[in-house]
């Protein structure tokens, strides 16, 4: 005859998380390991650290180095002439371009980008606003008849 025996944890289901086994760790099904990778490398215990040095050298333990600040970047994003030149009556038709007498008025800001390059060739005459400018962007702007109009607003 078969004797069916009640399972031991069926009375540990409220003891927190052992569930009667003692230890988190005891129960588990891992083994007698420590964890998982490094775990266990020594650095409080010192009989573990002439090992560690010798495989990984001086530089395991310890922080090093330091990390930039990022948030205190700016993000130059940038926009070339010649797609201001091929992109011209799109931007006219969703007025971020407006004509004034022989000058097409763009802030580049409007567009979504802060810097102008020189990419290509312009064949109208641009009053350009922007934060900042490439050497050659305004030498072209210039040559074509068109003017700079400096943004330190943003």
């Amino acid at each position: 005859m078969v004797v069916h025996r009640r399972k031991k944890n069926k009375r540990m289901r409220g003891a927190k998380t052992t569930h009667g086994y003692g230890a988190k760790k005891k129960h588990r099904g891992a083994g007698n390991k420590g964890g998982k990778g490094m775990a266990g490398s020594g650095k409080r215990a010192d009989q573990k650290k002439p090992t560690i040095n010798n495989l990984y050298g001086n530089d395991y333990f310890g922080r090093f180095g330091f990390k930039r600040p990022q948030k205190m970047l700016k993000k130059i994003k940038s926009i070339n002439l010649e797609i201001l030149d091929k992109k011209l009556n799109r931007f006219l038709d969703e007025k971020l371009i407006i004509k004034e007498g022989e000058f097409y008025v763009v802030d580049v800001n409007d567009l979504g980008y802060n810097k102008v390059l020189a990419k290509g060739k312009i064949k109208n005459k641009y009053k350009i606003k922007a934060e900042s400018f490439s050497k050659l962007a305004v030498k072209k702007i210039e040559e074509s008849g068109g003017q700079i109009l400096n943004d330190t607003s943003k």
